[in-house]
């Protein structure tokens, strides 16, 4: 377990307010947390901003649909207080501040959150600010949605991609060459042995995610140490790693 590497989920989401500055800001800056996952969604005038739900009532003090708001209204919004009245005044961050924050710290998972044709154009938004960055090599890009995958790797091969699945995957190969993906990001109870054999023998790499269990994540460090293991908890992950 030793050598799996972490990535923090939303952040450090366990002790900060997920998909905050204050969580990425955590997670970036302790050294054996190799990447972190946010998710990108866009504000109604077009930017790249971090909250996971399409509805800001459970992380805001706000009300409606993320995109139905402009950069300025989402950024009035208080992201900090459900969580903990310490994280009073914490935004919903945009993209280009999670980027600055985190080069040359961690890598990035941006999960891209797109349902049906929401967001369009919102592919080529993240890739001039990953370019404008320099951070094409720190990237990996997952989402449930695949045309969106497919869409990044045609209009930036340099930017990793990862099928995002919650269950057994089916027709793998064919959305593999589908959408040019070169990981695999999975819900961590449908992870076989026979499933992480066959993908690292096809050169991938493996995401588990959301691990919080100490156990679990045992479990799934004993399949392979090439496994990253994304969880809610990086502290449980560095006690149980010494355990």
């Amino acid at each position: 377990m030793r050598n799996n590497k972490c990535i923090a989920h939303r952040g450090w989401s366990g002790q900060a307010p997920e998909n905050t500055l204050a969580a990425i800001r955590m997670a970036a800056n302790h050294p054996e947390i190799d990447m972190i996952e946010v998710d990108v969604q866009m504000s109604r005038d077009g930017v790249p901003v971090i909250i996971h739900d399409y509805i800001l009532d459970r992380t805001t003090n706000g009300s409606g649909k993320v995109g139905d708001f402009t950069l300025e209204e989402l950024k009035k919004l208080d992201a900090g207080f459900w969580f903990n009245p310490a994280y009073t005044g914490e935004t919903i961050p945009t993209l280009e501040e999670v980027l600055i924050e985190a080069r040359g710290k961690a890598k990035l998972n941006l999960e891209i959150k797109r349902a049906g044709d929401w967001y369009p154009a919102i592919e080529n938004k993240v890739v001039e600010l990953v370019q404008r960055y320099d951070m094409e090599s720190d990237i990996v890009i997952t989402s449930f949605n695949h045309e969106t995958m497919r869409t990044f790797t045609q209009i930036a091969p340099a930017i990793k991609t990862g099928l995002l699945i919650y269950g057994y995957p089916v027709l793998l190969e064919e959305l593999l060459a589908y959408t040019g993906a070169s990981a695999l990001s999975m819900g961590y109870d449908y992870l076989t042995e026979n499933l992480v054999r066959s993908s690292f023998e096809r050169g991938l790499d493996i995401i588990a995610w959301t691990v919080d269990e100490p156990q679990d994540m045992k479990r799934i460090a004993s399949l392979d140490e090439r496994i990253a293991i994304c969880t809610n908890h990086p502290d449980r992950w560095l006690l149980a790693r010494e355990a």
